[in-house]
């Protein structure tokens, strides 16, 4: 029986834990990164092209928090103890009162990104500037598409860093970013407005798979073993893969796309979406998100032959509100203790960095469950600066950009 006395979460590597300081090159406003000196014409080729990075944000004090809670939320006030209880969260991974010498982790993550993202298309002959936009603090979206115009950008590339397309994520990134660019356009008609071109959903993208598969592998015999001499048996662990869960409603049928006329308009060409029809079809999301997880399944077999069995859970599910996708990882822990396991390899594949939902919803959180299981939980490092995660990044961005010089 494994020790609870305290809850067991193995870091494999320990250099999950490295994180880069924010780098310059990208527009951020003070505080995030440095402000570029700006891209010039002769320095863009592909018609004044620019990739553009959407992300979540995160708060980087902890007193910011009902600020950012009420971007995330669009202005829906949230109870006090909810608002606390986050406070509580981010503390635990490092968030303070004041700012600290570097930005929270998904900042300094997404800036790296970017950072690897532009230094491999350079090396691919594409030198393009690449910027980084935040849906929900800063840099925002807002700020980022004025500073591209201002730069002389004509066209933007727009990848959410979420590979499974939900309309709780890539739909909002996607709303946000047109948003931003009528408001931009309207208040100055002097330069033209950027035409968008939005990847909607790279999810399958083959290096994108061999990346996480390669963070399991890399930890996937080590805390076999572990987990074997810690019960004196021969451990064969399965895998538990997570993403982030939805509200329930955002998944079910609705009425007309709301992005779709307003994307034809800005971009004057067809959508890379799937799901650009006048009538929306129920969300996809939940099987973009099982789907990668048997790809990375399969695609983690092939080097790991003790892998026999996997799991799927939806993590995160929020603390107000209405009812949210399941089934939970609690639930999903105790199906796995039931069936006789000492541990279990929590694989997120909904995220591509260390935010909130790793440091804290798995590291403390779910451990403390596994803890009262009886459970061995164990979790390879995230993707972070994997460059399998910057191939994967490179592919899907330099064929978007060979597909429009096709269309042109």
């Amino acid at each position: 029986m494994a020790d609870n006395s305290r809850p067991t979460v193995e870091f494999i590597p320990l250099s999950a834990c490295r994180l880069p300081s924010a780098p310059s090159g990208f527009f951020a406003p003070p505080g995030i990164g440095n402000r570029p000196a700006g891209y010039h014409k002769s320095e863009m080729p592909h018609e004044d092209t620019a990739i553009l990075l959407l992300a979540h944000g995160t708060p980087d004090t902890l007193d910011e928090m009902p600020e950012y809670l009420a971007k995330v939320t669009g202005g829906r006030s949230l109870p006090p103890q909810v608002v606390a209880e986050l406070q509580h969260r981010y503390a635990q991974i490092g968030l303070g009162d004041t700012p600290g010498s570097e930005a929270p982790p998904l900042t300094r993550w997404t800036m790296e990104q970017g950072r690897l993202l532009q230094l491999a298309l350079q090396q691919a002959g594409h030198s393009l500037p690449v910027y980084i936009a935040m849906r929900n603090w800063h840099p925002y979206i807002a700020d980022v598409v004025r500073q591209m115009r201002a730069d002389g950008v004509t066209r933007i590339l727009a990848l959410c860093l979420a590979p499974q397309n939900s309309s709780t994520s890539t739909g909002l990134y996607r709303r946000a970013l047109i948003a931003a660019i009528e408001a931009e356009s309207a208040k100055d008609s002097s330069a033209p407005k950027p035409a968008v071109t939005f990847v909607e959903a790279w999810s399958e993208e083959p290096s994108l798979i061999e990346a996480f598969a390669q963070r399991l592998a890399d930890a996937y015999l080590r805390a076999c073993a572990e987990a074997g001499a810690a019960t004196r048996t021969e451990a064969a662990l399965p895998v538990l893969f997570t993403a982030h869960s939805v509200p329930c409603r955002t998944i079910q049928s609705s009425g007309a796309a709301p992005h779709a006329t307003a994307h034809a308009k800005l971009s004057g060409e067809a959508s890379t979406a799937r799901g650009d029809s006048a009538q929306v079809a129920p969300d996809l999301y939940p099987i973009e998100a099982k789907r990668t997880a048997a790809l990375v399944f399969a695609a983690a077999t092939r080097q790991l032959p003790k892998l026999k069995s996997w799991f799927f859970a939806f993590q995160s599910q929020g603390i107000a509100g209405g009812p949210w996708i399941g089934p939970t990882v609690e639930d999903t822990l105790k199906a796995i203790r039931d069936e006789g396991h000492a541990g279990v390899v929590l694989q997120p594949i909904g995220f591509l960095c260390d935010h909130v939902e790793i440091l804290y919803d798995i590291d403390i959180a779910f451990a403390e469950t596994a803890c009262t299981l009886g459970l061995r939980l164990y979790r390879p490092e995230s993707l972070n600066d994997s460059p399998l995660l910057t191939e994967a990044l490179l592919h899907v961005v330099t064929r978007e950009l060979t597909s429009h010089a096709h269309r042109s």
